[in-house]
């Protein structure tokens, strides 16, 4: 009997275990999506009668508008991937007797992440950069005009009424782009998502065999005073990624939202100071300037017998600070702590004197 539920228990923690592979089925970065709003009602046709007054006049009300259909950022989604390729927002209602107007229809809202940019036609519409954000992504169309709208003292019985109008129709591209305070950027296997699991509550997938992280994570190192700083891990990048090799674009994209960056570097392998110069490389070939953001170099695999000759040749070969720590034993996190606080402190300073808000987590 134990064996049994011994097996038992094994298999369900089997169950719980998303590999990597299937994480990416559930993390989508890029979405085409048809939205249309609701159709206008048709505007009522009736004439007023009741006893002693049988020519009472037109009474038919106005149609309702059609509802449309809004984009929403919510911060608790993570991925475009409930998105659904077709939305269509709520019809008007027909105008009624007695002057009655018809009911709009009910606005279609989408939930999208913090972060969602929308395009039409390769033009950038809206950037939803804020919880709450909205964008009106497909109006309504407007509701038909009743026949008593068509009451004047040259038609007295008007029988026209007007049909109400379709809504917008659009073909929308949305793109993520994820938000996060700072960006681990890497090559393939320097450590960066043992490095967030060890910093913060995030538990991206790691393993004793070398594979690249398929899709981003964002992890949140808390403080004592209840402040919180968002921290992504980037799918790594090889040479040519700003060409679209490997990931290519998949990883540049996710790190324009980046306010400072944190660059690990492997100290195990040798000449670790060229990976930084390949790493700012590449930043810039997608995108001028994005290198020169406010950063920190991570040396990690301090544990390993050959790193500690390495990390003074590479704080000989870089003039930028160098923090060494060791994701797997934890050493040195204290001084990333304190440093990583120090670049988040700047970060808020820098957006209240230019009148703006800091984005909060």
């Amino acid at each position: 009997t134990t064996c049994v539920r011994c097996s038992k228990n094994r298999r369900l923690r089997q169950k719980r275990v998303i590999s990597e592979r299937k994480l990416t089925r559930y993390f989508v970065d890029h979405r085409k999506v048809r939205v249309v709003g609701g159709q206008g009602g048709a505007g009522g046709h009736s004439f007023h009668s009741e006893p002693r007054k049988v020519f009472g006049g037109p009474d038919g009300g106005n149609g309702g508008d059609g509802g449309h259909v809004i984009l929403k950022a919510d911060q608790q989604m993570k991925s475009l991937s409930s998105v659904l390729p077709f939305y269509q927002g709520f019809n008007g209602e027909r105008g009624g007797r007695k002057n009655c107007y018809g009911a709009n229809g009910a606005y279609v809202y989408v939930k999208v992440p913090v972060g969602t940019l929308v395009k039409e036609d390769g033009e950038v519409v809206a950037d939803l950069t804020r919880h709450g954000e909205e964008y009106v992504a497909a109006y309504g169309g407007a509701g038909g005009k009743g026949n008593r709208f068509f009451l004047s003292n040259e038609n007295r019985a008007p029988t026209l009424f007007t049909p109400g109008e379709p809504g917008q129709d659009r073909v929308l591209h949305l793109e993520l782009k994820t938000t996060a305070h700072a960006g681990l950027v890497g090559f393939p296997n320097a450590g960066k998502s043992s490095l967030l699991r060890a910093i913060s509550n995030a538990r991206p997938a790691v393993a004793a065999y070398p594979f690249t992280t398929l899709n981003p994570h964002v992890g949140v190192v808390c403080y004592q005073d209840y402040e919180q700083v968002a921290v992504a891990d980037i799918p790594g990048l090889i040479k040519g990624a700003h060409q679209n090799r490997g990931l290519g674009m998949a990883f540049l994209r996710h790190i324009e939202r980046c306010r400072f960056l944190l660059y690990v570097v492997d100290l195990s392998v040798s000449q670790p100071w060229m990976q930084l110069q390949d790493l700012k490389y590449e930043l810039e070939q997608y995108k001028k300037g994005l290198s020169e953001r406010p950063s920190v170099v991570i040396a990690n695999k301090i544990d390993l017998t050959e790193s500690r000759l390495n990390l003074q040749l590479l704080r000989e070969q870089i003039d930028e600070r160098v923090i060494a720590v060791s994701a797997l034993t934890g050493d040195n996190l204290e001084e990333l702590f304190l440093h990583l606080r120090e670049l988040y402190n700047a970060y808020v300073k820098t957006e209240r004197s230019q009148g703006q808000s800091p984005v909060k987590w």
